[in-house]
């Protein structure tokens, strides 16, 4: 639940944009998910290892040191997150708003307006009650799961009914330009982001009874997440031509109004519900990290502080809402993801570096979990 997010009712026009065929686009899905799914296990290893919660924060301090740590935390909190939740806010506005504005991109004016107003409302939820937030949380949760499964279901429905042309191997690698390295790059950092969220798998390490089991959930749920973006991808193109996909602003959108008929409505509602969920839960997470980092001292005492009745921390639900006000107003979407994408694949890097760093100092240390490195 965690990983599969808005970002497949974004990425797959970037992911497509920069492989230059529909064929490689599909390749990069499934590299995203194999990356993810190593990633995972290095994780594993470290969260039974070092069984503190604070994920890659706490990781990171425990083998380099404070200061590791508080880079790692500030660029959370002023990079990755707000970043995450700017690109997810924005597709929020860009689903709810195409639908009247059929024929064109919905106006940039329009569009950061009612991003801006899903934010302050959810800032204000967060606030007033963690109730209320954990409802819309899981209340929002089936707008994803209703929108990906529909769209596999109509896709396999095409291929059956042999609607399949841009997937044949002479169209599949048919290339409109030829991708370099910097392009494949920039393809999987748009993939990436849609996987945003593996490493919160190693967050219930605490909790498990047998650190066994962390492995197997990770084999069950990274492949199954891997197949459900790949087939949601392979269903556009039964519907879309790569250059359809391309010029679409809200890709599930254009699926819907030329399969769905009458039905089509249900297309951008369920993303705007699954992208308002997004936004909440980002929030939630986001605003424990500033409480958590301010509490360890690497971040203003400000933000440790909580509503006396209500228990929630405004100071940081409040510095994340601003720092995602302010990137709303940097740049587009997909610049966005790509900037993201690298910041946190930079810190997943640190982290796993931390890993062998750890094996080397301590080799004898106990690992329930230990991940075989060459």
């Amino acid at each position: 639940g965690n990983i599969i997010g808005s970002g497949i009712f974004i990425s797959p026009k970037g992911v497509l944009e920069h492989a230059g065929s529909v064929g490689l686009a599909l390749i990069i899905w499934v590299l995203g998910g194999g990356v993810a799914a190593l990633g995972s296990l290095c994780y594993a290893e470290l969260g039974v290892t070092i069984p503190k919660s604070g994920g890659d924060y706490s990781y990171v301090t425990e083998i380099f040191g404070g200061l590791a740590g508080f880079l790692l935390l500030w660029s959370a909190v002023l990079i990755m997150y707000p970043t995450s939740l700017a690109v997810i806010a924005l597709t929020f506005s860009n689903y709810v708003l195409q639908p009247v504005f059929p024929n064109c991109v919905p106006p940039y004016n329009a569009s950061r307006i009612l991003s801006m107003v899903c934010l302050l409302l959810l800032t204000w939820v967060n606030s007033s009650s963690v109730r209320w937030a954990t409802r819309i949380q899981d209340i929002f949760t089936a707008g994803k799961l209703l929108a990906l499964a529909l769209i596999i279901i109509v896709g396999f429905i095409q291929i059956f009914k042999g609607n399949y042309k841009e997937l044949t191997p002479s169209n599949a690698f048919r290339f409109w330009m030829t991708p370099s390295v910097g392009h494949l790059a920039l393809a999987f950092l748009q993939g990436s982001f849609a996987f945003s969220g593996w490493n919160f798998l190693n967050y219930v390490t605490e909790e498990l009874v047998d650190p066994r089991n962390l492995p197997r959930a990770i084999f069950i749920s990274i492949p199954l997440v891997t197949f459900v973006y790949t087939f949601t991808n392979i269903a556009y193109f039964t519907a879309m031509s790569p250059q359809e996909l391309l010029s679409s602003n809200a890709v599930a959108v254009t699926f819907g109004e030329k399969l769905l008929g009458y039905f089509s409505w249900v297309m951008p509602v369920s993303v705007a519900l699954s992208t308002f969920g997004g936004i909440n839960g980002y929030l939630f997470t986001s605003s424990r990290l500033c409480f958590s980092g301010a509490r360890e001292g690497h971040l203003p005492s400000l933000l440790a502080m909580i509503h006396v009745k209500r228990c929630t921390p405004i100071p940081a639900l409040l510095i994340c809402c601003l720092a995602t006000l302010i990137i709303m107003l940097v740049g587009d979407t997909y610049t966005l993801i790509n900037y993201v994408s690298f910041i946190n694949y930079l810190c997943y890097g640190v982290t796993i570096i931390g890993l062998i760093v750890l094996r080397w100092r301590k080799p004898k240390i106990f690992r329930p979990i230990k991940v075989t490195l060459l």
